[in-house]
């Protein structure tokens, strides 16, 4: 095997080691690119593996804490005299004086707190919402009226605050705690008195000014209710949509132009679809806003395109034989598509269908353009109450001035991202399940 070179005196042929020199060196040559292409590779799967190990990590070290709520015991007694009733019904225990209560049980554990200021003090141990907690039990058990117990109550925010952040060495961050309160807390600690319990509240309240009484109930049920009406509207008519397209209509200039529309509005910003349902949905039907049903319909204008999309290409992998077949034994155009194509489609479409809903579950700017930003306290029990989103909820923990606010933020991120990665793995697993190949 010989190779020609080039020289002044015309073509020179090379020899045998020659040539074997020169393609050793190209091969040397492209076994460097491959490796140097594969280690770019390797090190960009890497580096965002590292950047969501880093995430999760600030995630989690943050929210962890916010599972767990500082609690104090006391000895209560449901004084008559000091609740301000005489017996237990819905009216009376409206008015009934259950932070007297209270204050009086602090009074007891700790006598020696005599002065005004002191006592201020004393009773900021507990939440304010500790009184909440001892209607509802007298409200159950009316028998405990003139009867003492002993109850757990949630520490105020700054008492949680303190407690969790003691080190071994009980030195922790004061904060907003003073030196008296800390003395307090370590009486309440030795004694076993205070201790950190798992905190229910976190999943069955509403929000709330106060953090430790905070909870992500509300805006848990307004997420199911906004995801329930968008998944009734967005996947019928999605897949409706891609049916007619891709089996029905007419190839001409206008179904492309429909095509090419359905492909951009994939693209388009989802604030500019919260725009859209503020003048079409709020300002033109009159819809009540931060509502459910407006948020679905928003969210469902926002994940159409996709679910058409995915659609498209789920009927798309159907392989023409089916049809052929279909209609070889007289089945029409109809029975097809209905009883052939479409079933043997349907794991493409359900899977591209909870992709768009792991989509619109995460959406924060739309919801914000129609209102969804309110404070809500109460828990919605129809698409047409005034209810937030978990995204929603998240933005404005995360704007509080509050400390205590920060690790629910993270934790409520926690549950968005478990909800998130629960319905993608569902996606998957569904896509494995049923999928056909042909």
């Amino acid at each position: 095997m010989t190779d020609i070179t080039e020289s002044k005196t015309g073509p020179v042929p090379l020899s045998q080691d020659q040539v074997r020199g020169r393609i050793e060196a190209r091969l040397a040559s492209r076994h460097r690119k491959e490796k140097l292409f594969r280690g770019l590779g390797i090190a960009s799967i890497g580096f965002g593996v590292l950047a969501v190990l880093v995430l999760f990590t600030d995630i989690i070290s943050k929210g962890a804490s916010a599972f767990v709520q500082s609690q104090i015991q006391l000895q209560v007694t449901y004084d008559p005299a000091e609740l301000g009733i005489d017996k237990v019904d819905h009216e009376s225990l409206a008015w009934a004086n259950f932070d007297g209560v209270i204050r009086s049980a602090l009074r007891e554990r700790f006598p020696d707190v005599t002065g005004r200021r002191d006592k201020r003090e004393l009773y900021s141990l507990v939440s304010s919402g500790a009184g909440f907690n001892l209607r509802e039990r007298l409200e159950n058990n009316p028998a405990l009226l003139g009867q003492s117990e002993t109850v757990w109550v949630n520490a105020d925010d700054d008492v949680d605050t303190y407690v969790k952040s003691l080190s071994d060495s009980d030195e922790g961050f004061l904060g907003r705690t003073s030196e008296q309160k800390a003395a307090w807390i370590q009486q309440l600690r030795d004694s076993g008195e205070l201790e950190k319990h798992f905190n229910t509240t976190f999943f069955t309240n509403g929000d709330s000014r106060e953090p430790e009484q905070a909870g992500i109930r509300a805006a848990l049920v307004g997420s199911l209710l906004t995801l329930l009406v968008t998944l009734a509207l967005s996947f019928p008519i999605g897949v409706a949509a891609a049916i007619y397209l891709e089996e029905f209509a007419p190839k001409n200039r206008w179904t492309d132009l429909i095509e090419v529309n359905i492909n951009n509005l994939a693209a388009v910003p989802s604030i500019v679809f919260g725009l859209l349902g503020l003048a079409i949905f709020i300002n033109f039907f009159e819809m009540p806003r931060s509502a459910p049903l407006v948020g679905g319909l928003v969210l469902t204008l926002m994940t159409l395109p996709t679910i058409i999309i995915s659609s498209r290409a789920s009927l798309k992998s159907v392989p023409p034989s089916i049809r052929e077949a279909a209609m070889g034994m007289g089945a029409s155009r109809m029975q097809v598509v209905l009883h052939h194509v479409l079933p043997l489609a349907m794991p493409g479409m359900l899977t591209g269908a909870i992709i768009g809903m792991a989509q619109a579950l995460g959406e924060t700017a739309p919801l914000l353009m129609i209102g969804m930003v309110a404070f809500i306290v109460d828990v919605p029990h129809g698409v047409t109450d005034p209810s937030t989103v978990l995204p929603v909820q998240i933005f404005l923990w995360a704007d509080s001035p509050e400390r205590a606010f920060v690790e629910r933020t993270s934790a409520a991120i926690m549950v968005l991202l478990a909800v998130l990665i629960t319905m993608n793995t569902c996606a998957v697993w569904l896509r494995k399940k049923l999928e056909r190949r042909w």
